[in-house]
This record gives C-alpha cells, sequence and structure tokens, in this order.
C-alpha cells in the first residue's frame, strides 16, 4: 500500500530541494509527482513566486506537501544538517563529479537515510545548477533518456527520482548494517574544505589566486568517500598538525 511508504522512516528523510523554480505551476507539480510516491519534504530556495494559486491548482490532491514546503534564501540553508546532497543535472561540467544515475541515486539515498537526512537537490528550468551549487553536492545525479531528446521538465524528472527512491525502500534489507561512525554532516564538510584551504596555504602548497579548479577537484575527491566524523576529525588534526610545523619552520629562519 502506498500509505506504508509514505510513513517509511527512510522517505520521510529525503527532501526535495528546488532552486530558483521560474513557474508556480511546476511546484505544483513536484508536490503531486513527490506525494505519488511517499515523499513529504519539500525546500523552495528563492522561488520567483510562491505561494502561488496556480501551484495549488497543479498540486491537486497534495495540498499537504505544498501547504508545509519550507521557504529558504539559500541552498546553505536549503540542505543544512544533510548526510547527503545529491544534484541533479543534465549539463557536462569542465571538471567531472562523481555521477550517479538515479537508480544508484536512489539506493544511496535510502541506505544513507539511517544515518540522517538527505537532500536531492533540482536547478532552474532554463539553467539547472550552478558549478558552485555543484560544489555542495556529494554527487551529480542523471536519468538516462534518449540522446535524441532528453529534455525532461521538473515535475517529469522529480517524479521518476520519487519512484526510484520509492521501489529502493526494500534496499536496506539487503545490506548488514555493522558498526560505523556517523556521516559527517554539510556543516562538518565546508568546516573541513575551509580548513583545507587554509593549511594548503599556510605550506606554501597553494597559490589562493589559483584556487577555485584545485578546491573543485578536493571536494570531488572528499565528497565522493562519504567521511565520517571519525575521519573529518582525523584528516583535520593531519591539518593542524601540518599548519604547526609550517609555522614552527617560519620562526626557525
Amino acid at each position: 500500500m502506498i500509505e506504508d511508504y509514505a510513513s517509511h522512516k527512510n522517505l520521510s528523510k529525503i527532501r526535495i530541494v528546488l532552486i530558483e523554480t521560474s513557474h508556480p505551476g511546476n511546484i505544483g507539480s513536484v508536490a503531486r509527482a513527490m506525494k505519488n510516491m511517499g515523499l513529504t519534504r519539500l525546500v523552495l530556495v528563492s522561488p520567483k513566486e510562491f505561494p502561488s494559486q496556480i501551484a495549488s491548482v497543479r498540486a491537486s490532491s497534495a495540498a499537504d506537501v505544498l501547504n508545509s514546503a519550507k521557504v529558504v534564501e539559500t541552498l546553505d540553508e536549503a540542505v543544512h544538517g544533510a548526510k547527503l546532497v545529491v544534484g541533479a543535472s543534465a549539463r557536462l561540467r569542465k571538471v567531472a563529479w562523481p555521477q550517479l544515475d538515479v537508480r544508484q541515486t536512489a539506493e544511496l539515498a535510502i541506505t544513507t537515510s539511517d544515518e540522517g537526512d538527505v537532500a536531492l537537490v533540482f536547478g532552474r528550468e532554463d539553467s539547472g545548477l550552478s558549478n558552485s551549487e555543484l560544489d555542495k553536492c556529494h554527487y551529480l545525479a542523471h536519468i538516462p533518456t534518449n540522446p535524441e531528446y532528453s529534455s525532461l521538465n521538473l515535475g517529469a524528472a522529480v517524479q521518476v527520482f520519487a519512484y526510484e527512491c520509492l521501489m529502493a525502500t526494500d534496499i536496506e534489507r539487503l545490506h548488514s548494517k555493522g558498526y560505523r561512525h556517523k556521516l559527517a554532516s554539510t556543516e562538518q564538510l565546508e568546516g573541513f574544505y575551509d580548513h583545507l584551504y587554509q593549511a594548503l596555504q599556510d605550506i606554501e602548497f597553494l597559490d589562493p589566486a589559483k584556487n577555485a579548479r584545485f578546491m573543485r577537484r578536493m571536494r570531488r575527491l572528499f565528497n565522493r568517500t562519504q567521511l565520517d566524523v571519525k575521519e573529518i576529525d582525523i584528516l583535520r588534526g593531519i591539518l593542524t598538525a601540518a599548519q604547526r610545523q609550517a609555522y614552527a619552520n617560519q620562526r626557525e629562519e
């Protein structure tokens, strides 16, 4: 029964994030797609028009999802506290992000939701996600489509992801739980990246004028590993030790 899936603890940890949606009808379509598949948490980043009667009409019987939608100003607010952030985008990038197809994304989302919240991020209808927004994502997700006509509207894209999440709810039974530390939050990861950026300058490895591409590659490297809190502590300890030695060397000169 769909009602059983709607109350599934893993699905309740998944939030759909829409960035600067231009047409309110698309927000309504997304709400309807979510409710069809048992997802309830919708976050809107600076929508062009919301609340909207158009969105309400398009949502049909998913008014509860629409009415409980959270509106925020930034992507950082939208993904706050999430253990996994996945960006949906069809555009190729100069720096290749770790990529998953939609089915792999759903399986990872359901298993990760045992640890905490998961955010699936969808960009603007016309331009998708910016590189700086993708920097906040651990993975880039892609829906395989007909290469001769690959365009999907926002509601359809969310529907596909939501369906795969629903189908993946049985995945958790196939994995042994085992002991592991909790995954690092987005805030802990951002703290690590800031620390890494500063430490690499302190040891005179990184030129700040040439940091954008390098730090993006570092994010790609560490994001795909799904660092846990203990690993973050170890890495930051190594950075601190390297900084301490660099300062000592400077004093001796």
